[in-house]
């Protein structure tokens, strides 16, 4: 659960509720604009690990609108909860009630560029993991970062310069462009994203960290030949990615990773994938 005493210690980051601060994510011209992100801190004394979880993006703009912070209740926050650890889910900027302009977006569906898109969602994760590291509760060393669908399509430009504290990256059904003309198995441009995938990887400074990449094969917004060809693109720039196929899941398995059956499907590969990387 989120301790509103220790939120309120924190000098770095306003407290705006309970359990939300204020991330101020700097623009190339210095500015600072404000998002907004959930924390959470289980029971116990201590220091604990953060894990950061990154949301994904809905094709229209209407939809951005109505996405709002991830409740500690919710089935992703209390797996990492009950095993000790602190959850972090930033809201990142265009979504919600930010009224300022989307920062994601890749360009017209024929010809996207989906790394400047993955650059400016990792931008977010950024300063989302500053503003909250050097929180009391919150150990400053071994930060998890996971990402959904958009949000890991950004874990992975995060994943070629992490910043500091960071030791354990996590991708989930990552990608930009799916649905398009909302079809499933229908990307913009997937030769491009490929190309991306291995675009993001080149980028990788020697701080680089190796990723779990995980897919499920009834996944319609990444069909698994997309995502072999994207992760070996990946491979072949440079990338260290391990790609982890689960089980089919429900309709659709884009959905797994918030759906409340989905937890006891990606929650051991996970807390292994943790495990190795403290």
């Amino acid at each position: 659960m989120a301790l509103p005493l220790v939120l309120a210690a924190c000098t770095g980051a306003p407290v705006t509720g309970a359990d939300t601060i204020i991330v101020k994510v700097p623009g190339v011209d210095g500015s600072l604009r404000p998002i907004p992100a959930r924390i959470c801190l289980p029971d116990g004394s201590g220091p604990a690990r953060l894990v950061v979880v990154n949301h994904g993006s809905p094709g229209q703009a209407a939809a951005r609108r109505r996405y709002g912070l991830l409740s500690c209740d919710s089935p992703v926050a209390r797996h990492f909860l009950a095993r000790g650890q602190a959850v972090l889910a930033p809201l990142r900027r265009g979504y919600g009630t930010d009224t300022g302009p989307f920062m994601e977006g890749y360009g017209p569906c024929n010809a996207p560029n989906y790394a400047a898109g993955a650059r400016e969602t990792a931008h977010d994760i950024r300063a989302a993991i500053a503003a909250a590291r050097g929180m009391p509760g919150i150990a400053p060393d071994g930060i998890v970062v996971i990402g959904q669908s958009a949000g890991g399509w950004g874990v992975l430009a995060l994943a070629a310069d992490p910043p500091p504290g960071v030791s354990a990256i996590i991708a989930v059904a990552p990608g930009r462009g799916g649905h398009r003309d909302d079809l499933p198995n229908n990307n913009c441009a997937p030769g491009r994203l490929v190309a991306d995938a291995g675009r993001l990887a080149a980028e990788a400074r020697p701080s680089a960290l190796p990723l779990l990449w995980i897919h499920t094969p009834n996944d319609t917004f990444f069909g698994p030949a997309l995502v072999a060809e994207m992760q070996a693109a990946h491979a072949r720039a440079g990338g260290r990615s391990t790609l982890l196929q689960l089980p089919a899941f429900g309709t659709d398995g884009h959905d797994m990773f918030y759906a409340g059956a989905g937890e006891p499907v990606w929650g051991p590969p996970v807390d292994a994938w943790l495990a190795s990387h403290p």
